[in-house]
Protein backbone atom coordinates (compact mmCIF):
# COMPACT_ATOMS: atom_id res chain seq x y z
CA UNK A 1 0.00 0.00 0.00
CA UNK A 2 2.81 2.42 0.92
CA UNK A 3 4.32 1.84 -2.53
CA UNK A 4 1.10 2.96 -4.26
CA UNK A 5 0.76 5.97 -1.97
CA UNK A 6 4.32 6.97 -2.85
CA UNK A 7 3.58 6.64 -6.58
CA UNK A 8 0.44 8.75 -6.22
CA UNK A 9 2.37 11.40 -4.26
CA UNK A 10 5.09 11.50 -6.90
CA UNK A 11 2.46 11.84 -9.65
CA UNK A 12 0.72 14.69 -7.82
CA UNK A 13 4.10 16.39 -7.25
CA UNK A 14 4.94 16.12 -10.94
CA UNK A 15 1.58 17.54 -11.93
CA UNK A 16 2.02 20.43 -9.50
CA UNK A 17 5.44 21.16 -10.99
CA UNK A 18 4.04 21.02 -14.51
CA UNK A 19 1.23 23.43 -13.57
CA UNK A 20 3.81 26.04 -12.56
CA UNK A 21 4.94 26.39 -16.18
CA UNK A 22 2.67 28.90 -17.89
CA UNK A 23 1.42 28.54 -21.45
CA UNK A 24 3.65 31.45 -22.51
CA UNK A 25 6.70 29.84 -20.91
CA UNK A 26 5.93 26.51 -22.56
CA UNK A 27 6.04 28.30 -25.91
CA UNK A 28 9.39 29.88 -25.03
CA UNK A 29 10.73 26.51 -23.87
CA UNK A 30 9.73 25.03 -27.22
CA UNK A 31 11.59 27.80 -29.02
CA UNK A 32 14.67 27.43 -26.81
CA UNK A 33 14.69 23.72 -27.54
CA UNK A 34 14.46 24.37 -31.30
CA UNK A 35 17.30 26.91 -31.25
CA UNK A 36 19.64 24.80 -29.13
CA UNK A 37 18.93 21.59 -31.03
CA UNK A 38 19.86 23.34 -34.27
CA UNK A 39 22.92 25.22 -33.01
CA UNK A 40 24.27 22.14 -31.21
CA UNK A 41 23.63 19.76 -34.10
CA UNK A 42 26.54 17.82 -35.63
CA UNK A 43 25.89 19.55 -38.96
CA UNK A 44 27.39 22.74 -37.53
CA UNK A 45 30.56 20.85 -36.50
CA UNK A 46 31.04 22.78 -33.29
CA UNK A 47 30.56 26.34 -34.66
CA UNK A 48 34.29 27.09 -34.73
CA UNK A 49 34.97 30.74 -35.53
CA UNK A 50 35.47 31.27 -39.26
CA UNK A 51 34.21 27.80 -40.20
CA UNK A 52 31.32 26.61 -42.37
CA UNK A 53 29.56 25.69 -39.12
CA UNK A 54 29.86 29.26 -37.89
CA UNK A 55 28.23 30.37 -41.18
CA UNK A 56 25.28 28.02 -40.67
CA UNK A 57 24.91 29.37 -37.13
CA UNK A 58 24.99 33.06 -38.06
CA UNK A 59 22.56 32.45 -40.92
CA UNK A 60 20.16 30.82 -38.45
CA UNK A 61 20.50 33.63 -35.88
CA UNK A 62 20.01 36.25 -38.60
CA UNK A 63 16.87 34.49 -39.83
CA UNK A 64 15.47 34.37 -36.29
CA UNK A 65 16.07 38.10 -35.78
CA UNK A 66 14.31 38.78 -39.08
CA UNK A 67 11.35 36.58 -38.13
CA UNK A 68 11.07 38.45 -34.82
CA UNK A 69 11.01 41.76 -36.66
CA UNK A 70 14.29 43.00 -35.17
CA UNK A 71 16.16 45.00 -37.84
CA UNK A 72 19.86 44.92 -38.57
CA UNK A 73 21.89 47.64 -36.89
CA UNK A 74 23.83 48.51 -40.01
CA UNK A 75 22.66 49.28 -43.57
CA UNK A 76 25.16 46.60 -44.65
CA UNK A 77 23.19 43.95 -42.76
CA UNK A 78 23.35 41.95 -39.55
CA UNK A 79 26.94 40.76 -39.84
CA UNK A 80 30.06 42.43 -38.48
CA UNK A 81 33.10 40.55 -39.83
CA UNK A 82 36.45 40.60 -38.03
CA UNK A 83 39.80 38.92 -38.50
CA UNK A 84 41.14 36.29 -36.14
CA UNK A 85 44.83 35.52 -35.95
CA UNK A 86 44.95 31.79 -36.51
CA UNK A 87 48.62 31.38 -35.79
CA UNK A 88 51.33 30.83 -38.38
CA UNK A 89 51.74 29.10 -41.72
CA UNK A 90 54.75 28.14 -43.84
CA UNK A 91 54.80 29.98 -47.13
CA UNK A 92 55.34 27.80 -50.21
CA UNK A 93 58.48 29.79 -51.05
CA UNK A 94 60.26 28.14 -48.11
CA UNK A 95 62.97 25.72 -49.22
CA UNK A 96 66.19 24.00 -48.17
CA UNK A 97 68.60 22.62 -50.76
CA UNK A 98 71.84 20.64 -50.58
CA UNK A 99 74.12 20.83 -53.62
CA UNK A 100 71.17 22.04 -55.69
CA UNK A 101 68.86 19.21 -54.53
CA UNK A 102 65.69 20.58 -52.88
CA UNK A 103 64.57 18.63 -49.82
CA UNK A 104 60.86 17.96 -49.19
CA UNK A 105 59.22 20.40 -46.80
CA UNK A 106 57.42 18.67 -43.90
CA UNK A 107 58.99 15.33 -44.85
CA UNK A 108 62.72 15.99 -44.79
CA UNK A 109 62.62 19.18 -42.78
CA UNK A 110 60.43 21.96 -41.43
CA UNK A 111 61.15 25.39 -39.93
CA UNK A 112 60.59 25.94 -36.24
CA UNK A 113 57.67 28.24 -35.48
CA UNK A 114 60.11 30.63 -33.78
CA UNK A 115 62.37 30.73 -36.85
CA UNK A 116 63.27 34.06 -38.31
CA UNK A 117 62.56 34.67 -42.00
CA UNK A 118 65.31 35.11 -44.54
CA UNK A 119 67.61 33.63 -47.16
CA UNK A 120 70.94 32.09 -46.13
CA UNK A 121 73.36 30.26 -48.40
CA UNK A 122 76.79 28.71 -47.98
CA UNK A 123 78.32 27.93 -51.36
CA UNK A 124 81.74 26.67 -50.25
CA UNK A 125 82.04 24.41 -47.23
CA UNK A 126 84.69 25.44 -44.74
CA UNK A 127 83.62 24.30 -41.30
CA UNK A 128 79.90 24.81 -40.93
CA UNK A 129 79.87 23.97 -37.28
CA UNK A 130 82.32 26.70 -36.37
CA UNK A 131 82.82 29.40 -38.97
CA UNK A 132 80.26 28.98 -41.72
CA UNK A 133 77.04 30.93 -42.13
CA UNK A 134 74.81 27.88 -41.61
CA UNK A 135 75.50 26.00 -38.40
CA UNK A 136 74.42 22.52 -37.34
CA UNK A 137 73.29 21.46 -33.88
CA UNK A 138 72.65 17.91 -32.69
CA UNK A 139 70.17 17.65 -29.79
CA UNK A 140 71.67 14.30 -28.72
CA UNK A 141 73.87 15.54 -25.89
CA UNK A 142 71.29 18.04 -24.56
CA UNK A 143 68.53 15.42 -24.39
CA UNK A 144 70.72 12.78 -22.74
CA UNK A 145 72.04 15.22 -20.14
CA UNK A 146 68.50 16.12 -19.08
CA UNK A 147 66.72 12.80 -19.46
CA UNK A 148 66.00 12.65 -15.70
CA UNK A 149 65.60 16.38 -15.13
CA UNK A 150 61.92 17.13 -14.29
CA UNK A 151 62.50 20.87 -14.73
CA UNK A 152 64.02 20.57 -18.19
CA UNK A 153 62.25 22.66 -20.83
CA UNK A 154 63.43 21.65 -24.32
CA UNK A 155 61.82 24.63 -26.03
CA UNK A 156 63.54 27.04 -23.68
CA UNK A 157 66.87 25.25 -24.18
CA UNK A 158 66.49 25.45 -27.97
CA UNK A 159 65.64 29.15 -27.78
CA UNK A 160 68.78 29.81 -25.76
CA UNK A 161 70.91 27.72 -28.16
CA UNK A 162 69.63 29.67 -31.18
CA UNK A 163 70.43 32.98 -29.48
CA UNK A 164 73.91 31.69 -28.58
CA UNK A 165 74.89 30.57 -32.11
CA UNK A 166 73.46 33.77 -33.61
CA UNK A 167 75.66 35.76 -31.25
CA UNK A 168 78.67 33.74 -32.41
CA UNK A 169 78.06 34.56 -36.08
CA UNK A 170 75.65 31.95 -37.44
CA UNK A 171 73.07 33.34 -39.85
CA UNK A 172 71.12 30.07 -40.11
CA UNK A 173 70.78 26.93 -37.99
CA UNK A 174 69.97 23.31 -38.89
CA UNK A 175 68.91 21.21 -35.89
CA UNK A 176 68.58 17.44 -35.79
CA UNK A 177 68.37 14.66 -33.22
CA UNK A 178 70.68 11.66 -33.60
CA UNK A 179 69.62 10.17 -30.24
CA UNK A 180 66.86 7.62 -29.63
CA UNK A 181 65.09 10.02 -27.25
CA UNK A 182 61.80 11.31 -28.66
CA UNK A 183 61.77 15.12 -28.72
CA UNK A 184 58.23 15.79 -30.11
CA UNK A 185 59.48 18.85 -31.97
CA UNK A 186 57.06 20.05 -34.65
CA UNK A 187 55.96 23.23 -36.40
CA UNK A 188 53.55 24.64 -33.82
CA UNK A 189 51.30 27.05 -35.68
CA UNK A 190 49.95 28.40 -32.38
CA UNK A 191 53.36 29.21 -30.89
CA UNK A 192 53.52 32.89 -29.97
CA UNK A 193 57.06 32.86 -28.60
CA UNK A 194 59.45 35.64 -29.74
CA UNK A 195 60.90 35.13 -33.21
CA UNK A 196 64.59 34.19 -33.36
CA UNK A 197 67.16 36.39 -35.07
CA UNK A 198 68.07 33.74 -37.65
CA UNK A 199 66.26 31.11 -39.79
CA UNK A 200 66.10 27.71 -38.04
CA UNK A 201 65.01 24.34 -39.42
CA UNK A 202 64.62 20.86 -37.94
CA UNK A 203 66.04 18.06 -40.10
CA UNK A 204 64.72 14.49 -39.97
CA UNK A 205 67.12 11.62 -39.22
CA UNK A 206 66.49 10.16 -42.67
CA UNK A 207 67.27 13.42 -44.43
CA UNK A 208 70.42 13.89 -42.35
CA UNK A 209 71.59 10.41 -43.37
CA UNK A 210 70.60 10.77 -47.03
CA UNK A 211 71.75 14.31 -47.78
CA UNK A 212 74.14 15.46 -45.07
CA UNK A 213 75.94 12.33 -43.93
CA UNK A 214 79.39 13.92 -43.96
CA UNK A 215 81.19 17.20 -44.51
CA UNK A 216 81.97 16.40 -48.14
CA UNK A 217 78.29 16.26 -49.01
CA UNK A 218 77.75 19.77 -47.62
CA UNK A 219 79.32 21.72 -50.47
CA UNK A 220 76.44 24.07 -51.22
CA UNK A 221 73.57 24.80 -48.87
CA UNK A 222 70.70 27.19 -49.47
CA UNK A 223 68.06 27.95 -46.87
CA UNK A 224 65.09 30.25 -47.38
CA UNK A 225 62.44 30.53 -44.66
CA UNK A 226 59.20 32.42 -45.03
CA UNK A 227 56.64 32.10 -42.23
CA UNK A 228 53.44 34.16 -42.38
CA UNK A 229 50.46 34.89 -40.21
CA UNK A 230 47.37 32.76 -40.80
CA UNK A 231 44.07 34.61 -40.45
CA UNK A 232 40.41 33.64 -40.60
CA UNK A 233 37.25 35.73 -40.49
CA UNK A 234 34.66 35.55 -37.73
CA UNK A 235 31.28 37.28 -37.68
CA UNK A 236 29.26 39.03 -34.99
CA UNK A 237 25.50 39.12 -35.58
CA UNK A 238 23.99 42.47 -34.55
CA UNK A 239 20.30 43.42 -34.41
CA UNK A 240 18.90 46.71 -33.13
CA UNK A 241 15.58 47.63 -31.55
CA UNK A 242 15.59 51.38 -32.01
CA UNK A 243 13.16 53.11 -29.65
CA UNK A 244 14.70 56.53 -30.38
CA UNK A 245 15.86 56.57 -26.76
CA UNK A 246 19.00 58.43 -25.61
CA UNK A 247 20.60 55.26 -24.21
CA UNK A 248 21.08 51.71 -25.43
CA UNK A 249 21.19 48.43 -23.50
CA UNK A 250 23.43 45.74 -25.02
CA UNK A 251 22.34 42.13 -24.58
CA UNK A 252 24.94 39.63 -25.70
CA UNK A 253 25.83 35.96 -25.93
CA UNK A 254 28.58 34.23 -27.87
CA UNK A 255 27.52 31.58 -30.37
CA UNK A 256 30.93 30.18 -31.38
CA UNK A 257 32.37 27.01 -29.90
CA UNK A 258 35.37 24.70 -30.31
CA UNK A 259 34.76 22.84 -33.56
CA UNK A 260 36.79 19.64 -33.29
CA UNK A 261 39.10 21.19 -30.69
CA UNK A 262 41.58 22.43 -33.31
CA UNK A 263 42.47 25.50 -31.26
CA UNK A 264 43.72 23.40 -28.33
CA UNK A 265 41.07 24.74 -25.92
CA UNK A 266 39.27 21.42 -25.45
CA UNK A 267 39.35 19.35 -22.25
CA UNK A 268 38.66 16.17 -24.23
CA UNK A 269 41.47 13.67 -23.65
CA UNK A 270 40.73 11.25 -26.49
CA UNK A 271 42.83 10.71 -29.60
CA UNK A 272 40.00 10.67 -32.16
CA UNK A 273 38.84 14.19 -33.16
CA UNK A 274 35.22 14.71 -32.14
CA UNK A 275 32.67 17.49 -32.65
CA UNK A 276 32.20 19.78 -29.66
CA UNK A 277 28.55 20.77 -29.99
CA UNK A 278 28.56 23.32 -27.16
CA UNK A 279 24.88 23.12 -26.23
CA UNK A 280 25.37 24.88 -22.91
CA UNK A 281 28.47 26.74 -24.09
CA UNK A 282 26.93 28.70 -25.60
CA UNK A 283 23.95 27.67 -27.67
CA UNK A 284 22.00 28.16 -24.43
CA UNK A 285 22.91 31.85 -24.15
CA UNK A 286 22.34 32.41 -27.88
CA UNK A 287 18.87 30.86 -27.68
CA UNK A 288 18.05 33.06 -24.67
CA UNK A 289 19.27 36.12 -26.62
CA UNK A 290 16.89 35.38 -29.49
CA UNK A 291 13.94 34.85 -27.15
CA UNK A 292 14.71 37.99 -25.13
CA UNK A 293 14.67 39.89 -28.41
CA UNK A 294 11.17 38.59 -29.10
CA UNK A 295 9.95 39.61 -25.64
CA UNK A 296 11.41 43.10 -26.03
CA UNK A 297 9.73 43.68 -29.41
CA UNK A 298 6.30 43.21 -27.85
CA UNK A 299 7.03 44.96 -24.54
CA UNK A 300 6.23 48.50 -23.51
CA UNK A 301 9.69 49.21 -22.15
CA UNK A 302 10.89 51.83 -24.59
CA UNK A 303 13.16 54.17 -22.60
CA UNK A 304 16.25 52.33 -23.82
CA UNK A 305 17.17 51.04 -27.24
CA UNK A 306 18.22 47.38 -27.35
CA UNK A 307 21.26 46.13 -29.20
CA UNK A 308 21.28 42.33 -29.49
CA UNK A 309 24.69 40.86 -30.30
CA UNK A 310 25.60 37.23 -30.92
CA UNK A 311 29.39 37.25 -30.66
CA UNK A 312 31.86 34.93 -32.33
CA UNK A 313 35.50 34.42 -31.36
CA UNK A 314 34.80 34.30 -27.62
CA UNK A 315 36.45 30.90 -27.22
CA UNK A 316 39.62 32.26 -28.81
CA UNK A 317 39.95 35.19 -26.41
CA UNK A 318 36.90 37.49 -26.71
CA UNK A 319 37.76 38.39 -30.30
CA UNK A 320 34.23 39.36 -31.37
CA UNK A 321 33.33 41.50 -28.37
CA UNK A 322 36.74 43.17 -28.37
CA UNK A 323 36.31 44.00 -32.04
CA UNK A 324 32.83 45.39 -31.44
CA UNK A 325 33.96 47.68 -28.64
CA UNK A 326 36.76 48.97 -30.88
CA UNK A 327 34.40 49.29 -33.88
CA UNK A 328 31.01 49.91 -32.23
CA UNK A 329 27.81 49.95 -34.25
CA UNK A 330 26.47 52.61 -31.86
CA UNK A 331 28.30 55.19 -29.79
CA UNK A 332 29.85 53.62 -26.69
CA UNK A 333 29.03 56.77 -24.74
CA UNK A 334 25.35 56.05 -25.28
CA UNK A 335 25.49 52.47 -24.00
CA UNK A 336 23.69 52.24 -20.68
CA UNK A 337 24.81 48.77 -19.60
CA UNK A 338 25.59 45.34 -21.01
CA UNK A 339 24.07 41.97 -20.07
CA UNK A 340 26.00 38.83 -21.03
CA UNK A 341 24.52 35.32 -20.96
CA UNK A 342 27.14 32.60 -21.23
CA UNK A 343 26.26 29.03 -20.19
CA UNK A 344 22.77 29.48 -18.75
CA UNK A 345 21.48 26.03 -19.67
CA UNK A 346 22.52 23.82 -16.76
CA UNK A 347 20.61 25.22 -13.78
CA UNK A 348 20.77 22.64 -10.98
CA UNK A 349 17.23 21.60 -10.03
CA UNK A 350 18.30 20.98 -6.45
CA UNK A 351 20.31 24.09 -5.63
CA UNK A 352 19.01 26.59 -8.26
CA UNK A 353 22.47 28.15 -8.12
CA UNK A 354 22.92 31.19 -10.37
CA UNK A 355 26.11 33.22 -10.59
CA UNK A 356 25.84 36.90 -11.50
CA UNK A 357 29.09 38.67 -12.28
CA UNK A 358 29.66 42.40 -12.61
CA UNK A 359 27.65 43.18 -9.48
CA UNK A 360 30.14 45.86 -8.45
CA UNK A 361 30.17 47.70 -11.80
CA UNK A 362 27.28 49.98 -10.82
CA UNK A 363 25.73 50.95 -7.46
CA UNK A 364 22.34 50.40 -9.10
CA UNK A 365 22.84 46.63 -9.19
CA UNK A 366 22.76 46.57 -5.38
CA UNK A 367 19.33 48.18 -5.50
CA UNK A 368 17.92 45.99 -8.27
CA UNK A 369 19.42 42.61 -7.36
CA UNK A 370 18.93 40.73 -4.11
CA UNK A 371 20.64 37.52 -3.03
CA UNK A 372 17.48 36.51 -1.13
CA UNK A 373 15.65 35.44 -4.26
CA UNK A 374 12.62 33.19 -3.82
CA UNK A 375 13.78 30.76 -6.49
CA UNK A 376 17.46 31.23 -7.27
CA UNK A 377 20.35 30.80 -4.89
CA UNK A 378 22.37 33.71 -6.22
CA UNK A 379 26.09 34.14 -5.87
CA UNK A 380 27.32 37.62 -6.75
CA UNK A 381 30.76 38.36 -8.14
CA UNK A 382 31.68 42.04 -7.97
CA UNK A 383 34.33 42.02 -10.68
CA UNK A 384 33.55 43.41 -14.10
CA UNK A 385 36.24 41.19 -15.65
CA UNK A 386 35.92 37.50 -16.27
CA UNK A 387 36.20 34.75 -18.86
CA UNK A 388 33.48 36.03 -21.19
CA UNK A 389 32.38 38.90 -23.44
CA UNK A 390 31.14 41.32 -20.76
CA UNK A 391 34.83 41.95 -19.96
CA UNK A 392 35.27 43.83 -23.26
CA UNK A 393 32.49 46.25 -22.29
CA UNK A 394 33.63 46.66 -18.69
CA UNK A 395 37.03 47.72 -20.00
CA UNK A 396 35.24 50.55 -21.81
CA UNK A 397 33.76 51.77 -18.49
CA UNK A 398 30.32 50.30 -19.16
CA UNK A 399 28.34 48.62 -16.33
CA UNK A 400 27.93 44.89 -16.95
CA UNK A 401 26.16 41.80 -15.63
CA UNK A 402 27.20 38.24 -16.43
CA UNK A 403 24.66 35.41 -16.00
CA UNK A 404 26.06 31.91 -15.62
CA UNK A 405 24.76 28.60 -14.21
CA UNK A 406 28.20 27.12 -13.63
CA UNK A 407 30.64 24.70 -15.19
CA UNK A 408 30.12 20.95 -15.33
CA UNK A 409 31.86 17.75 -16.36
CA UNK A 410 30.87 18.27 -20.02
CA UNK A 411 32.47 21.71 -20.22
CA UNK A 412 34.65 22.03 -23.36
CA UNK A 413 34.08 18.37 -24.19
CA UNK A 414 32.19 16.62 -27.01
CA UNK A 415 29.53 15.58 -24.47
CA UNK A 416 28.04 19.08 -24.05
CA UNK A 417 24.86 18.14 -25.92
CA UNK A 418 21.31 19.50 -26.20
CA UNK A 419 19.66 16.64 -24.30
CA UNK A 420 21.41 17.82 -21.10
CA UNK A 421 19.93 21.33 -21.11
CA UNK A 422 17.55 22.28 -18.32
CA UNK A 423 14.97 24.12 -20.40
CA UNK A 424 12.64 24.87 -17.50
CA UNK A 425 15.57 26.38 -15.62
CA UNK A 426 16.69 28.42 -18.62
CA UNK A 427 13.26 30.00 -19.13
CA UNK A 428 13.29 31.09 -15.49
CA UNK A 429 16.66 32.78 -16.01
CA UNK A 430 15.37 34.41 -19.19
CA UNK A 431 12.35 35.77 -17.28
CA UNK A 432 14.64 36.97 -14.48
CA UNK A 433 16.78 38.92 -16.96
CA UNK A 434 13.70 40.34 -18.70
CA UNK A 435 12.24 41.57 -15.40
CA UNK A 436 15.55 43.21 -14.52
CA UNK A 437 15.53 45.03 -17.87
CA UNK A 438 11.97 46.20 -17.14
CA UNK A 439 12.96 47.44 -13.69
CA UNK A 440 15.77 49.58 -15.11
CA UNK A 441 13.52 51.13 -17.75
CA UNK A 442 12.97 54.29 -15.70
CA UNK A 443 16.47 54.53 -14.19
CA UNK A 444 18.03 56.59 -16.97
CA UNK A 445 21.78 56.33 -17.60
CA UNK A 446 23.14 54.25 -14.73
CA UNK A 447 26.48 55.08 -13.09
CA UNK A 448 29.63 53.00 -13.65
CA UNK A 449 32.03 51.82 -10.94
CA UNK A 450 35.49 50.33 -11.38
CA UNK A 451 36.05 46.97 -9.69
CA UNK A 452 39.08 44.87 -8.88
CA UNK A 453 40.41 43.28 -12.04
CA UNK A 454 40.11 39.54 -12.49
CA UNK A 455 42.74 38.18 -14.85
CA UNK A 456 41.38 36.86 -18.14
CA UNK A 457 41.08 33.11 -18.51
CA UNK A 458 42.57 33.15 -22.00
CA UNK A 459 45.15 30.55 -22.98
CA UNK A 460 48.09 32.94 -22.81
CA UNK A 461 47.00 35.08 -19.88
CA UNK A 462 49.27 33.39 -17.32
CA UNK A 463 52.87 32.34 -17.22
CA UNK A 464 51.76 29.02 -15.70
CA UNK A 465 48.59 26.99 -15.26
CA UNK A 466 47.53 24.20 -12.94
CA UNK A 467 45.06 22.85 -15.48
CA UNK A 468 41.93 23.00 -13.31
CA UNK A 469 38.46 24.29 -14.11
CA UNK A 470 37.16 26.48 -11.26
CA UNK A 471 33.52 26.42 -10.15
CA UNK A 472 32.46 30.07 -10.31
CA UNK A 473 29.23 29.39 -8.41
CA UNK A 474 31.04 27.91 -5.37
CA UNK A 475 30.21 30.06 -2.35
CA UNK A 476 32.64 28.49 0.13
CA UNK A 477 36.24 29.33 1.00
CA UNK A 478 38.80 28.49 -1.66
CA UNK A 479 38.45 27.31 -5.25
CA UNK A 480 36.24 24.31 -5.96
CA UNK A 481 37.69 22.12 -8.72
CA UNK A 482 35.01 21.36 -11.29
CA UNK A 483 37.32 19.63 -13.73
CA UNK A 484 40.95 18.62 -14.20
CA UNK A 485 42.73 18.78 -17.57
CA UNK A 486 44.52 15.63 -18.68
CA UNK A 487 48.30 15.77 -18.61
CA UNK A 488 48.48 19.10 -16.77
CA UNK A 489 50.24 19.74 -13.42
CA UNK A 490 47.11 19.30 -11.29
CA UNK A 491 46.33 15.85 -12.69
CA UNK A 492 49.97 14.78 -12.45
CA UNK A 493 50.03 15.79 -8.79
CA UNK A 494 46.84 13.89 -7.95
CA UNK A 495 44.30 16.71 -7.63
CA UNK A 496 40.75 15.51 -8.40
CA UNK A 497 37.42 17.00 -9.37
CA UNK A 498 35.62 18.00 -6.16
CA UNK A 499 38.78 19.09 -4.33
CA UNK A 500 38.87 22.62 -2.91
CA UNK A 501 42.16 24.50 -3.39
CA UNK A 502 43.04 26.80 -0.49
CA UNK A 503 46.77 27.57 -0.78
CA UNK A 504 49.49 27.70 -3.45
CA UNK A 505 53.00 27.85 -2.01
CA UNK A 506 52.92 30.58 0.65
CA UNK A 507 49.88 32.22 -0.94
CA UNK A 508 46.48 31.54 0.62
CA UNK A 509 43.35 32.42 -1.32
CA UNK A 510 39.62 32.50 -0.69
CA UNK A 511 38.08 32.70 -4.16
CA UNK A 512 38.85 32.46 -7.88
CA UNK A 513 40.15 36.01 -8.11
CA UNK A 514 42.70 35.67 -5.30
CA UNK A 515 43.65 32.24 -6.71
CA UNK A 516 44.49 33.89 -10.03
CA UNK A 517 46.58 36.48 -8.20
CA UNK A 518 48.49 33.69 -6.45
CA UNK A 519 48.98 31.75 -9.68
CA UNK A 520 50.57 34.75 -11.33
CA UNK A 521 53.41 34.69 -8.76
CA UNK A 522 54.92 31.60 -10.39
CA UNK A 523 56.97 30.98 -13.51
CA UNK A 524 57.30 28.00 -15.80
CA UNK A 525 59.52 25.37 -14.20
CA UNK A 526 58.81 26.48 -10.62
CA UNK A 527 58.10 23.78 -8.06
CA UNK A 528 55.79 24.43 -5.12
CA UNK A 529 53.09 22.85 -2.96
CA UNK A 530 49.32 23.18 -3.23
CA UNK A 531 47.04 22.63 -0.24
CA UNK A 532 43.55 21.23 -0.84
CA UNK A 533 40.53 20.05 1.09
CA UNK A 534 39.11 16.69 0.04
CA UNK A 535 35.98 16.38 2.08
CA UNK A 536 37.16 17.14 5.63
CA UNK A 537 40.70 15.94 4.95
CA UNK A 538 43.47 18.46 4.26
CA UNK A 539 46.01 17.25 1.69
CA UNK A 540 49.24 18.74 0.33
CA UNK A 541 50.51 17.98 -3.18
CA UNK A 542 53.80 18.77 -4.92
CA UNK A 543 53.34 20.76 -8.14
CA UNK A 544 55.76 21.48 -10.97
CA UNK A 545 54.61 24.11 -13.46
Amino acid sequence: MMKYILIICLFIGQCATAQKVSKADKKIIGSLRTHINYLADDRLEGRRTGSAGEKLAYEYITAEFKKAGIPACSPEGYLQPFEVNDGKKINEETYFSVNGKALDLNKDYFPLAISGNGLVQCEIYQSLKETGEIWFYDLNELLNQNINNPHFDLQDAITRQIADVAKKGATGLVMYNSSSIVDNIKFDEKDRSPISAIPVIYLSKEAKANFLADEISMQALKLNIKIEERNRVGHNVIAFLNNNAPTTVVIGAHYDHLGYGEDHNSLYAGDIPMIHNGADDNASGTAALIELGKLLTSSGIKKNNYLLIAFSGEELGLYGSKYFTEHPAVSLSGINYMINMDMVGRLNDSTHGLSIGGFGTSPLWGQRLNANNKYFKIKFDSSGSGPSDHTSFYRKDIPVLFFFTGTHSDYHKPTDDADKINYNGEVKILRFVFELIKETNNDGKIPFTKTRETASMGKNSFKVSLGIMPDYTFAGNGVHVDGVSAGRPAEKAGIKTGDVLIQLGDHKFSDVQSYMDALNKFNKGDATKVKVLRGKEELVFDIVF
